[in-house]
């Protein structure tokens, strides 16, 4: 450990400001600033972040960290509020103001953000827009009464009625919730700083009046907690406030402190902070500091004071030179107290505590008269008796184990808290199988929270929950819409009761180097080259680092610094931008929200800091993958997460309850019943011998869950599955880690030669057969060690697979070693040799890097094979909820399997079509829908809907029934061109351009202008093919072949023996195809190349590399069919090396 800097002065810094909750304005993460502060000398520091408490979880866990090191520092709540005297009174002004129409915009466009950006030349000086009024309060938690009002006050503030781009606290709010609350004036933007800019034209007195009677106000509020406060920097107008404030606090006999108002972590820091503020309003438009500041500082000199976390001796340094620079004086007496007050507020009048972090559930979710404990044990023997099972030994067995773990562990109230979301969800939405570890539990199983039962599927309990583990439970539950379900919980429960969760978005290394390099003028050009190569040059070196072989992988910003070429060349070339990309990556950015987190438990609003975006209130602090603060904090996440092939089954399901059970109008419980009675894990025939053949072993997989890369579907077709666990096990094997260490190969072998495989016991080929020998699931190794082991429990056999994962020594080495040896001495005990032991120990470290969770693969595989048993028995209605629910970018391509399945597409017109793809009677054509026509929106569908049929053209342009308003020029001019109004044209136009012209362009308001629209536009006759093909093509999704290649021509190719591009001869090498695309590419040395991407008559899509092209000579004609010589390669596909010489436009 370094050597701490000593103070002569006690001083702790009361007012400070970091990235986690002043985005844009304060630079470094708490702990950043906290290890600053104790290294400088200081004992404590506070966070004061601006409207929020953001940062208070980061606190909370480095003090935690710092305390463990041996490291005396104590952390201290606050917060810098935005406040205005009444906001009923600044309610009323702000409502007059919106009668302004442009104002009105303005606030609206503004909304509400969990994550405003500070604008300090708004906040100091006088405010005229009364829709951006406030001013700085600086709170600060004496204990946990006072943190808990505090956190009432910031969720208050946040509330709809007290925000405008900022959230706002009062008098009234503070005397309601000021008890153990600290508080002091600020800075030049604070609440005496406001009374300084309102009236110093008035005069002095005029300003110390203001400040007497915010005084008075404060005092009446806080009593001997309230503080003036002085600060020291170049500013001259900060010491003009700081002799009022001395004035006015020495009349009332109110305690002075002088704080550093740190906004960067050390000393150093400055210019990285200087330029973050910059990229904070990059697109945003110019703050009014921007108007003199537009340039970087040399000098830290330039910007008139030093932010960062001072010590005593610093702060005395900083009044003396800055007082002195602005010809200020001052008692140096009083000055030296108002430093070393701070101390004593902080270690005097300020508990050394930290929040309290009792576990919070909801109790509304406990039956009256009951404990969470008894009532979970009765809906759980209840869940029992409804499946017949309550009589078997075995699951009364596992249900009392299982329940005395979740008693043990203090979650009974968690598990109910999941029951109570599941019966909300059975009323409005399907719900999946099964997800992550907790599949595994039949306490799960029987409440219904999951459908898969475990102990059918040997699933383990103790890889979800532990009896001497310290995790608390993660139950992820996938639904079909969740932020329907999340706005129906808040609705039940309460917006104090139920948030979502926040995640908190950080600067990207590649948006940070174009930014910073924008500010620096370095030609865009050069930098778009750097930001283009850098992640492909890092990603092969990176993988290979980690020993992957195969698959995705995303490397880190470190690993690109790292891997790349040009990035190092760069950034060599400008050093600057390496200093501050290194300082500024990973620094927050912007709010968002967690993509189905929520936490449950009342009064949520005084026991978190919550915070709002766009409208909806959320907890200030995130869990995830990064960072894990909910938890520590006592707060359970609880995971509502959307599957879009949920929403897919529904929409099938209701087809089917149409066609085939004369359902007009299925509802929700219909759907649910249909999907009980079929498609339940615990009735569907999930060894469908027809369903495996069709779809997995042909690689017919449409729209199937977990098969939608070719990768998956090419081994799923080798490997041909006949049950659940096979199926399992080849989404357990196709991940980069298996891929990489080749199993996929090892397993295909063995399961065509089962009769080779070689087990070491009959225990262990008991629990491996299933995978024909491979250890492919984590619970694989968990149950061997456990069966083999000397008095190893299952418990220990879960540990054992987090241990063997983990490098190095210390207590997980220790436990490792512990379980190591019991594993080989019950081996030993056993008869097998103690060589063959340590062979199988090996097994399992080599095993466990990249062993699949069973509970997880089951569970998932059930959803793929319910896909499946869909496709194979209801094709037609699994193919229109496919094409339903397929986003935009994929729609061509869904468009085409439909066709390749030989399903003709209807074209979408204002009589037929409906919202959602239909079935056609004859079963085997499928109806566009008007939602497929981009730019046609859902005010004008619902007119055309609600009023058809149209029997001309003149019924749908004047019927009074219709809100033209909505029914506009633009949605008719996306209908007339997608080819939806065709079926209204009649003998009196010469084709669809005059129709066009006649009803679109010059849009008619009665029927005499159309009738002379049809005679002016008459010699426009019919759009060129060219035309109706983009616009079939741009505005539906859906390609028209037959427009661009006739029937005859592909005879006369197939007669010649020269195939469309996916029937592809290698030893031929020429095809035919339509071009769709062409996309200009650069090779590293800065040479032409083309990717073509094409289509043909089996609605296939291949991409062409073109490469040596000559941009100036070669030419590719889009939606035009081609003949060419191609080559063709396994790994890198098609390509040519002349379009000039091998490309044959046919016609």
């Amino acid at each position: 450990m370094s050597e701490r800097t000593k103070s002569k002065i006690k001083f702790v810094g009361l007012h400070a400001h970091s990235v986690a909750g002043s985005i844009f304005d304060g630079l470094g993460f708490p702990q950043d600033h906290m290890e600053f502060a104790y290294s400088n000398g200081s004992d404590a520091l506070a966070l004061t972040d601006h409207g929020n408490m953001n940062g208070l979880s980061y606190q909370v866990l480095h003090a935690k960290k710092m305390k463990a090191e041996g490291k005396d520092f104590k952390p201290i709540f606050g917060c810098e509020a935005y406040f205005i005297p009444s906001i009923e009174e600044w309610k009323e002004e702000y409502e007059q103001a919106m009668l302004d129409k442009k104002k009105a915009r303005q606030a609206k466009k503004a909304g509400a953000s969990a994550a405003s950006v500070e604008d300090e030349g708004a906040s100091k000086g006088k405010s005229s827009n009364v829709l951006r009024r406030r001013r700085h309060l600086v709170l600060l938690a004496q204990n946990q009464t006072g943190l808990n009002n505090l956190f009432k006050l910031v969720s208050e503030s946040y509330k709809d009625e007290n925000f405008y781009r900022y959230p706002r606290m009062d008098y009234k709010m503070l005397k309601e919730y000021g008890e153990g609350i600290i508080a002091s004036s600020a800075c030049l933007g604070g609440v005496y700083a406001g009374n300084y800019w309102e009236n110093r034209e008035e005069g002095p007195e005029a300003v110390l009046e203001a400040m007497r009677e915010t005084t008075r106000n404060m005092l009446d509020v806080f009593g001997d907690r309230w503080h003036g406060e002085i600060q020291w920097n170049n500013v001259p107008e900060q010491h003009e406030l700081n002799k009022f404030v001395i004035q006015v606090c020495d009349e009332f006999g109110v305690k002075v402190i002088s704080t550093a108002d740190s906004h960067y972590p050390n000393r150093d820091a400055w210019k990285d902070r200087e330029l973050y503020k910059r990229l904070g309003w990059l697109g945003k438009g110019r703050p009014q500091w921007a108007d003199t500041e537009s340039e970087l500082p040399v000098s830290v000199e330039e910007i008139g004071y030093e932010l960062y976390p001072k010590n005593g001796d610093e702060m005395w340094e900083s009044y003396k030179k800055y007082s002195a620079s602005c010809g200020a004086e001052y008692d140096d007496d009083l000055v030296l107290r108002s430093i070393e007050e701070t101390h004593r507020i902080a270690f005097d009048r300020i508990e050394n505590f930290l929040p309290d972090n009792t576990v919070r559930l909801p109790s509304f979710v406990v039956p009256a008269g009951h404990t969470a404990t008894e009532a979970l044990i009765n809906f759980s023997l209840e869940g029992l008796r409804k499946m017949e099972l309550a009589d078997n030994k075995e699951y009364l067995q596992r249900l009392k184990s299982e329940l005395k773990v979740i008693d043990d562990r203090g979650f009974s109230k968690y598990f109910l808290t999941m029951k109570a979301i599941v019966d909300v969800t059975d009323t409005m939405m399907l719900a999946g199988p099964g997800r992550g570890s907790a599949a595994g539990s039949l306490v799960a199983y029987a409440l219904g929270i999951t459908q898969v039962d475990p102990i059918k599927y040997d699933l383990l309990f103790s890889r979800f929950l532990r009896s001497d583990a310290k995790d608390y439970p993660d139950i992820d539950y996938d639904i079909s819409r969740p932020m329907e379900l999340k706005d129906k919980l808040i609705e039940l429960w309460g917006e104090d009761c139920v948030a979502p969760i926040s995640n908190w978005n950080t600067l990207q290394l590649k948006s940070l180097i174009k930014d910073i390099s924008k500010l620096y003028g370095i030609p865009f050009g050069e930098v778009n080259i750097v930001t283009n190569a850098m992640i492909k040059e890092a990603t092969p070196l990176a993988k290979q680092k980690h020993g992957i072989k195969a698959g995705l992988y995303n490397p880190t910003w470190q690993e690109v610094l790292e891997f790349s070429g040009s990035l190092k060349a760069f950034l060599s070339k400008y050093p600057n931008v390496k200093t501050h990309v290194k300082a500024l990556v990973g620094q927050v950015r912007s709010a968002s929200r967690h993509a189905g987190g929520v936490v449950i438990a009342e009064d949520l609003d005084k026991s978190m800091p919550l915070i709002n975006s766009k409208g909806v209130r959320q907890t200030p602090w995130s869990e995830g993958q990064n960072v894990r603060h909910l938890e520590p904090m006592g707060f359970i996440k609880f995971d509502l997460l959307g599957l879009s092939t949920l929403a897919m089954m529904e929409t099938a399901i209701e087809l089917i309850l149409k066609r085939h059970h004369s359902v007009a109008e299925p509802t929700f419980k219909q759907i649910k019943d249909f999907y009980d009675k079929n498609l339940h894990p615990d009735v569907i025939n999930l060894d469908d011998e027809r369903v495996y053949k069709n779809v997995f072993h042909k690689g017919k997989f449409v729209g199937t869950f977990q098969f939608t890369e070719d990768g998956a579907q090419s081994f799923a077709k080798r490997v041909k599955p006949n049950n659940i666990i096979d199926v399992s096990a080849i989404t357990s094997i196709y991940r980069p880690g298996p891929l990489s260490a080749n199993v996929n190969e090892d397993y295909i072998d063995a399961k065509e030669s089962p009769q080779y495989i070689k087990y070491l016991t009959p225990e262990v080929q008991e629990i491996t057969e299933e995978t024909f020998g491979f250890l492919i699931f984590q619970e694989q190794i968990a149950k061997i060690a456990h069966v083999l082991g000397k008095d190893l429990t299952l418990d220990e056999g879960n540990l054992l697979r987090k241990l063997l994962t983990k490098k190095g020594t210390g207590k997980g080495f220790e436990v490792k070693d512990r379980i190591h040896k019991k594993f080989i001495d019950g081996c030993v005990e056993k008869g097998i040799a103690q060589g063959e032991a340590q062979s199988l120990w090996e097994k399992f470290e080599y095993f466990s890097g990249y062993g699949f969770n069973k509970s997880h693969a089951v569970s998932y595989s059930i959803i793929s094979y319910q896909c499946a048993w869909l496709l194979t028995y209801y094709e037609a209605e699994w193919l229109a909820a496919f094409l339903d629910k397929e986003p935009e970018s994929k729609k061509e391509n869904a468009i085409n399997i439909a066709k390749s399945l030989g399903y003709t597409i209807a074209p979408v017109d204002v009589n037929t079509s409906g919202k959602t793809w239909e079935i056609g009677k004859d079963g085997r054509t499928l109806i566009q829908p008007l939602t497929s026509i981009k730019g046609f929106g859902d005010s004008a569908m619902a007119q055309i809907l609600d009023n058809r049929p149209f029997v001309d053209i003149e019924d749908l342009l004047f019927r009074e029934e219709i809100k033209y308003a909505k029914l506009n020029k633009k949605a008719l001019d996306a209908l007339c061109r997608a080819g939806a109004m065709d079926s209204l044209i009649d003998d009196r136009f010469t084709g669809r351009k005059h129709f066009w012209c006649a009803t679109v362009v010059e849009r008619p308001k009665t029927k005499k202008k159309f009738h002379e629209n049809i005679e002016l536009y008459r010699g426009e006759g019919d759009f060129s093919e060219a035309e109706i093909i983009q616009f079939k093509t741009d505005l539906t999704g859906v390609f028209p072949m037959n427009l661009v290649i006739s029937v005859e021509t592909i005879e006369k190719l197939k007669e010649k023996f020269i195939p469309p591009i996916s029937e592809f001869d290698e030893a031929l090498q020429i095809c035919w195809f339509i071009p769709r695309k062409v996309i200009p590419k650069k090779t590293k040395k800065g040479k032409d190349f083309w990717i073509v991407e094409v289509i043909d008559s089996n609605n296939e899509t291949e991409k062409i590399k073109c490469w040596g092209v000559d941009p100036r000579k070669d030419k590719i004609h889009i939606n035009r069919p081609y003949m060419s010589r191609l080559q063709y390669c396994p790994k890198w596909g098609f390509s040519t090396r002349s379009v000039y010489r091998n490309f044959r436009l046919l016609g």
